[in-house]
């Protein structure tokens, strides 16, 4: 991201809170390849799959779409 930037051109202390801004934004990236993080990330998972699982199942109308419609005619 600083990459496209020429640090000479800002001013030092502008530079230096673009490259602190940086760091902490790729180091919220690398918090989530911690040990462990894989193992949360399983648990989120499966609980969206057990809520999903757990949904009702939709019941589709007999007969065709509209029949209600044409029948109040």
């Amino acid at each position: 991201m600083t990459d496209d930037l020429d640090f000479e051109e800002i001013d030092p202390r502008e530079a230096e809170r673009i490259r602190r801004r940086d760091q902490e934004a790729e180091a919220e990236g690398r918090a989530l390849l911690r040990s462990g993080m894989g193992k949360v990330f399983k648990q989120i998972q499966d609980r969206q799959r057990r809520d999903a699982d757990e949904l009702p199942a939709r019941r589709r109308p007999k007969g065709r779409r509209g029949a209600q419609d044409d029948d109040a005619r």
